[in-house]
């Protein structure tokens, strides 16, 4: 089975199916993904346009619920969870990063990062110090109260951590988080999520650069909906 042993698994998939339906027609976009992810660990996901990427990504993220197969979050079974379970454990437990920032353009950083602790009804106060302490730890401190377009592209990403890490989720699943930015600027972003994983923080990212793929400390590749290969370590 690739990955590390089920016992040290975060995430346990077997058997995953989804499919689509486009014009009648069914679309399989995974066709029995098995995958375990270790608490700690810094998954990359890679494959060609087509391959299941974004669709592993959205049910790892509970976006969206397989067809079939068994999806096991930290011991508990979360595919058979009803919508408003999912939804909250969505919110305790997962962090998202995506490449667009998905900011609220009227909010100060602050604010948006403030979100998901304002959703989880926590009280002002602490929502406050909460965001303001996350913003620091992204090198943004000085920076809470500027709007998104007051902001570079590298800052509107950190912001976009901040966010996502702010309930202080199990795993943070970043889909390409560097590919609006430029080199420079992708590269700090880079060295930011690789310091979250030394402090612990569970990482799957999903990525087309080769580059990016050889960073990380296992790379899982797709194919066709299928898992072609996952036991790819690094140093």
């Amino acid at each position: 089975m690739p990955g590390p042993p089920a016992g040290d698994a975060l995430i346990r998939l077997r058997g995953i199916r989804k499919s689509f339906d486009l014009g009648g027609a069914a679309v399989r976009a995974l066709d029995g993904v098995d995958l375990d992810i270790a608490r700690g660990e810094y998954v990359g996901i890679m494959g060609p346009s087509g391959s299941g990427k974004t669709t592993l990504m959205d049910i790892l993220g509970f976006l969206s619920r397989p067809n079939e197969g068994l999806y096991e979050f930290d011991g508990e079974r979360v595919d058979a969870l009803g919508d408003d379970a999912l939804a909250a454990f969505r919110g305790e437990r997962v962090g998202f990063v995506f490449q667009s920032f998905n900011l609220l353009p009227r909010l100060s950083a602050l604010d948006n990062v403030e979100l998901p602790l304002l959703y989880r009804r926590v009280a002002r106060g602490e929502r406050r110090q909460r965001a303001a302490e996350m913003l620091e730890r992204v090198g943004l401190g000085d920076r809470r109260h500027h709007r998104p377009n007051e902001l570079s592209g590298g800052e509107r990403q950190r912001v976009a951590i901040a966010r996502a890490l702010v309930n202080h989720p199990s795993v943070l699943l970043a889909d390409e988080p560097t590919g609006a930015l430029d080199t420079a600027t992708g590269e700090a972003i880079l060295a930011l999520i690789e310091d979250l994983h030394r402090r612990g923080q569970t990482v799957v990212m999903v990525t087309h650069d080769p580059r990016i793929g050889e960073r990380v400390g296992r790379v899982v590749r797709l194919r066709d909906g299928k898992v072609e290969d996952a036991a790819r370590d690094h140093p």
